[in-house]
């Protein structure tokens, strides 16, 4: 690290003493176990399902590779960068969201995804990041910008996601970009009564929801009623944690992974708690709750509007997929179809995912000179001697 000291100015060396090394030791950890995990769960579903053994381990290494890539890129950019990214990507991701209702590929009733040579992409899970980017910005460019109508036009944009994903339909997504919607309003100095309003409607809309959509319904009443209905995968995930006890069967010798479908994916975290135990299991949620919060109390100090909003809505986003997919497989919440971030099977999940911490890191760097339009302006020169 002789390379990357303080008295090299090199563009490599200011990003490494700028970075939040902790935030990117702890999404290294979470790759290395997407690697384990992966090993350990993918070659029985690949099997199951007449494919080559090695298949989903050899694209979920490429689709790391590229998140690990993703992350770094990501968090070289400005603050000006952010915010050129963020609407470019918006922009991309909100039409080819529009594309999967008119070219789609349908799977269980829902147009989520298009079909490229090597993958099938699902372009919603790309408006998170881009979405908390974009939001941030209106909200606190109004502040410095008289009749700049920013809340009108972030309203606006929202009701146009709540519609498309509504059309899918895709309501897990549209519940988390809601969430990270309200969280940004909520730091940008919403009144709690609005907040309140707004979490109020978040729950009259499960109500429709649960009413419009048979799977919805579905679920909830799967949970709700654990006598009634197929419970099959969420049974054998529980007995899989509980076959695992503290320390776990060790590695290749859990069952569930012979058993559920989604192994893989959804139901990864199952996988671990078979095979590696409890203790394991606390651990990743540890790295887990160690991005969040840490990156929440940096939020403390920031003093930058569009960092602190930008930032809360997307750590908002990341630690709100990693408990909807944990808290179904440990039958806390109805089941939802939603991975666990850089450990579960899934290219359009660990990209967005990396966009989302990229763009943390990003937000988060230690830029002492850098004005909020992400130049950098010099450091004053200190008073020569002697002088009053």
């Amino acid at each position: 690290m002789s390379n990357l000291s303080r008295i090299n100015t090199s563009h490599l060396a200011r990003w490494w003493r700028s970075i939040d090394r902790v935030t990117l030791i702890c999404v290294c950890i979470l790759i290395g176990f997407g690697y384990i995990l992966m090993l350990a769960a993918s070659p029985a579903v690949a099997v199951r399902i007449g494919a080559s053994r090695d298949m989903f381990i050899f694209k979920q290494v490429v689709f790391l590779m590229l998140a690990a890539a993703i992350v770094c890129a990501t968090s070289l950019l400005s603050l000006r960068g952010v915010r050129v990214v963020g609407w470019i990507g918006f922009v991309l991701a909100l039409g080819a969201t529009f594309l999967t209702l008119v070219h789609g590929i349908e799977i269980k009733g829902a147009r989520r995804w298009i079909a490229l040579p090597m993958m099938s992409v699902q372009p919603s899970e790309f408006l998170k990041p881009f979405f908390a980017v974009v939001t941030a910005w209106l909200l606190t460019e109004r502040k410095t910008r008289q009749y700049f109508p920013g809340l009108l036009v972030a309203l606006g944009l929202f009701a146009l996601v709540l519609l498309l994903l509504k059309s899918q339909p895709d309501i897990g997504m549209l519940s988390v970009i809601t969430t990270v919607f309200l969280a940004q309003l909520f730091v940008d100095g919403l009144s709690l009564f609005l907040v309140g309003a707004g979490v109020a409607s978040m729950v009259a809309a499960f109500i429709g929801a649960y009413m419009v959509f048979p799977h919805v319904r579905s679920r909830v009443e799967r949970f709700l009623h654990p006598a009634v209905g197929d419970h099959y995968q969420i049974d054998t995930a529980l007995r899989a944690f509980g076959n695992g006890g503290l320390l776990g069967r060790g590695p290749g010798e859990g069952r569930v992974k012979d058993l559920l479908p989604d192994a893989h994916a959804d139901f990864v975290f199952a996988v671990a708690g078979e095979e590696f135990g409890m203790l394991v299991c606390l651990f990743i949620i540890g790295v887990f709750a160690t991005i969040v919060i840490r990156t929440l109390l940096k939020l403390l100090r920031e003093n930058d509007p569009f960092i602190a909003v930008a930032t809360a809505g997307l750590v908002t986003g990341f630690g709100l997929q990693a408990f909807v997919n944990m808290g179904s497989t440990l039958h806390l919440i109805p089941t939802k179809g939603m991975t666990l971030p850089f450990i579960s099977y899934g290219g359009s999940s660990a990209m967005s995912v990396a966009l989302t911490i990229g763009l943390v890191l990003a937000l988060t760097r230690n830029r002492p000179n850098e004005n909020r339009f992400g130049q950098f302006t010099p450091a004053p020169s200190p008073a020569p001697r002697g002088s009053s």
